[in-house]
């Protein structure tokens, strides 16, 4: 019973550290879902070239998409016109990093980390780029061609994709929709994991402990390496468990390695990768995130061994959120706008998980009695609201469908309309990297 209020204890101090940068990160992200639209970011980064490499990888650092989110805006720039450089660009830096991110990064791990993480996304995301860039289109084409066969559109018209965003997408209501419920509701699962584990690791791992084992050098790095590849974390809720880390003994390097390797990569992301494309980009993409992972490492942990950058520094800012730290500051300001940010943040939280889902529903049974053909298509794949905007404008683009609802939770897309193809509506949402399981009819059925 005593370990389960020292992980409760711990768990409360990351969050209550965190959550008011996190909640200025939403506040930003919100804006910035106004500012740097997806169908704005296809409509300039739709050329080719190694200007457009960079631009692509810099427009991708604030973004905050997470690696399964980022695949369906990065499928729709291919076939907007971007080189297989630029895309694989934004898809290297978009998921590392985010204006959420960052503001978390800074709050448990300080300002030296803070500004390394999102300059690792850009250069990783230019670097990879440039290497796709150079090693030509043939691959890339042939992907292309065979995820959205006939055209080099995407299942939307190009003016859907590249026309102005609407008035009221500009609206301050729905920038705050987007920052505190769209976004919450795609990271708040594993950002409350992300902070479990961070407190598990504090209650079970004395300060320095892993010191002797995985203190420093390139086996912690490779370590974290193995483990951040595979895993489906996003940049947020990575940072709570490196801070942890750092504290129990890794070095800064290697947690580095796990905060890039992580929210860049994960096995359903790189099976998609090859898919839409090609093996050679996904190859290149995978040794780009490892290299420059591992190399981000090396010279962090170069500078602090040198004393450029103090161990100390970053030490002391992950432990910040420790339970000690938690007591001896109790009753200050600072403390006390901790702990109401981070009540603030488990309702916004809270709320954005229950909301859209209640919405959904009440939209469903709405259209239920609305007279058209329906067909309903279960997608696999979404992980959030990035996947589900997607597949909804792609499956909006199907001669003949009028309605479309694409619930997260079921993973299912639910098509009305008259007179569509069930083949054509399958291969829009194939041609954005998800897959289509048991479509349940080979033509639209009447609803009774």
């Amino acid at each position: 019973m005593e370990l389960v209020v020292d992980i409760l204890i711990a768990s409360w101090a990351v969050l209550a550290e965190m959550a008011p940068y996190l909640l200025l990160g939403f506040f930003f992200a919100g804006v910035l879902s106004i500012l740097i639209s997806t169908e704005w970011v296809e409509r300039h980064l739709g050329g080719r070239g190694l200007g457009q490499v960079f631009k692509a990888s810099l427009f991708g650092v604030p973004l905050p998409l997470c690696s399964c989110g980022v695949l369906p805006v990065g499928a729709s720039l291919r076939r907007q016109g971007a080189s297989r450089g630029a895309t694989t660009a934004f898809l290297l830096s978009t998921p590392q990093t985010g204006v959420d991110s960052i503001a978390v990064t800074y709050a448990l791990l300080g300002p030296f980390i803070a500004v390394v993480r999102p300059l690792a996304a850009l250069l990783t995301g230019f670097v990879g780029g440039a290497l796709v860039h150079v090693a030509g289109d043939r691959d890339g084409d042939e992907a292309n061609t065979a995820a959205n066969p006939g055209t080099g559109q995407s299942s939307c018209s190009m003016e859907d994709c590249c026309d102005d965003e609407p008035a009221h997408r500009h609206s301050f209501l729905d920038a705050m929709r987007y920052g505190f419920v769209t976004l919450p509701r795609d990271i708040g699962k594993a950002l409350l994991v992300g902070v479990a584990l961070s407190g598990v690791i504090s209650a079970l791992i004395a300060p320095d402990t892993l010191r002797a084992y995985l203190g420093g050098g390139i086996v912690p790095m490779l370590v974290a390496m193995a483990i951040g590849i595979p895993l489906y974390v996003c940049a947020t809720a990575s940072t709570p468990i490196a801070a942890s880390l750092i504290v129990a003994g890794l070095s800064p390097g290697a947690a580095l390695v796990f905060l890039i390797t992580g929210p860049a990569t994960n096995s359903a992301a790189l099976v998609t990768l090859w898919k839409v494309l090609g093996r050679r980009t996904t190859i290149l993409y995978l040794v780009t995130v490892a290299v420059g992972a591992l190399a981000t490492g090396i010279v962090v942990d170069a500078l602090v061994g040198s004393g450029l950058v103090p161990l100390s520094a970053l030490v002391d800012a992950a432990a910040a959120s420790a339970p000690a730290h938690e007591h001896q500051h109790a009753g200050g300001l600072g403390w006390w706008i901790g702990r109401i940010a981070a009540v603030v943040l488990l309702l916004v939280v809270a709320y954005a998980l229950w909301w859209p889902r209640r919405r959904e529903r009440a939209e469903a049974e709405t259209a239920a009695g609305d007279g058209l053909d329906v067909l309903k298509l279960e997608v696999r794949g979404m992980h959030c609201a990035s996947c589900v905007a997607s597949v909804t404008r792609a499956l909006s683009g199907v001669a003949g469908v009028e309605k479309v609802q694409v619930l997260l939770d079921e993973g299912t897309a639910t098509l009305r309309g008259r007179g569509f193809s069930t083949e054509q509506a399958e291969e829009a949402v194939r041609s954005l990297g998800f897959e289509v399981r048991d479509p349940g009819a080979a033509a639209p059925l009447p609803v009774s």
